[in-house]
């Protein structure tokens, strides 16, 4: 089997790093960070956000909750004042089932 390059994960993301990511303006995230209370990317003395892989999880289920299963702003905040354990349960289940779903499209490219 080919050596494999591991994923190197970033202790912190910059605000253009998770635009790019989400394909999305930086000002989606900037509205979201002050309508979710669970999002709460670190900020230098300039200003500059850092986001740390907790707020990239809890991008994930906003965006989850808000693109794919159509929750309004007020809905979400709602659904993860009271279901905030499940809610990150559940978006492991789907990051472990989209892994393992690339790691399948590989295998099948390969044959």
């Amino acid at each position: 089997m080919p050596y494999k390059e591991r994923d190197i994960s970033k202790l912190y993301y910059t605000m253009g790093e998770v635009s790019a990511m989400f394909e999305v303006n930086q000002s989606l995230l900037r509205f979201y960070e002050k309508e979710f209370d669970i999002l709460q990317p670190k900020k230098n003395k300039k200003g500059n956000r850092y986001f740390t892989p907790e707020d990239i999880e809890n991008l994930k289920i906003i965006f989850n909750l808000i693109n794919e299963k159509g929750y309004t702003l007020q809905g979400a905040k709602d659904y993860l004042r009271e279901n905030l354990g499940v809610t990150k349960d559940n978006q492991a289940v789907i990051n472990s089932l989209e892994t393992l779903k690339q790691f399948l499209l590989e295998v099948r490219d390969q044959m």
